[in-house]
């Protein structure tokens, strides 16, 4: 990543987006501070260092931030009503992202509303990590499992997909593409309207606005898609009211 925003430097571009890197995001930053940056980022911009505020950004940098961390007591809820009869719910958290604190303490958060304890299982950027986790969910039976917001988990949907069917887990992720290919359920920001108002946002500083003037937005569009194929496989019966309220119902 630093290579390739260096390279953008070189070429004096009008303008670098970083529409889904928090990685890419960081290194056109730390590369240029007067080529104007849009990013988009699950993590905290203040924080990062991208931004002075949400509403006033102040240098070269604006964006879009997910809303996916804030949503994880939202998901967890959801896969309480999809898997009533779980005793343990469990959340697959990554141990390198840079959302891992902030989601740790959105998990802790929603013990109240979840009515119990949430475990956690970390791991890292490898598939035998990933497979370690599962094999630990298995060694007690009546878990349902949150997949956390993180890139390497997307990277690795088709492996996490895989193992929650063969350890029979009621699974919910945070990314639609997970219940394209066989995930129970998924929901999560919207990554085309997230992708839309960046290109708004790239669109207007190209017309000669200042990033310094743009706030920081969020989106306001969510998906919820629901496997009903891979509930059916589950012994899962799915409730109308979620039925009612999905953007997409898969067959």
């Amino acid at each position: 990543m630093p290579e390739l925003a260096a390279d953008l430097v070189r070429r004096q571009v009008a303008v670098i987006a970083a529409p889904a890197s928090t990685a890419g995001a960081l290194a056109a930053k730390a590369a240029t501070s007067s080529i104007p940056i849009v990013f988009g980022t699950g993590a905290d911009p203040v924080a990062l260092g991208l931004v002075a505020s949400l509403n006033r950004p102040g240098g070269n940098a604006t964006g879009v931030k997910s809303l996916n961390v804030e949503l994880t007591a939202k998901l967890l809820g959801l896969l309480r009503e999809l898997a009533p009869q779980a005793n343990r719910f469990v959340a697959l958290v990554s141990r390198n992202a840079a959302m891992t604190d902030a989601i740790v303490q959105e998990v802790h958060a929603s013990v109240p509303t979840l009515g119990g304890p949430v475990e956690i299982l970390y791991a890292g950027n490898s598939d035998r990590d990933i497979e370690a986790a599962f094999a630990n969910l298995s060694q007690k039976p009546g878990a349902a499992l949150l997949v956390t917001v993180d890139p390497f988990f997307f990277t690795r949907r088709a492996l996490i997909v895989t193992l929650a069917a063969r350890h029979a887990l009621p699974t919910i992720y945070f990314r639609r593409e997970f219940a394209e290919i066989g995930g129970l359920v998924s929901y999560g920001t919207s990554v085309d309207n997230m992708h839309e108002l960046i290109g708004i946002y790239t669109g207007r500083i190209l017309k000669g606005e200042k990033p310094s003037d743009l706030p920081v937005v969020q989106p306001t569009k969510f998906d919820m898609v629901i496997n009903l194929s891979t509930a059916k496989a589950l012994a899962i019966d799915v409730p109308p009211t979620l039925l009612a309220l999905a953007d997409e119902v898969m067959e």
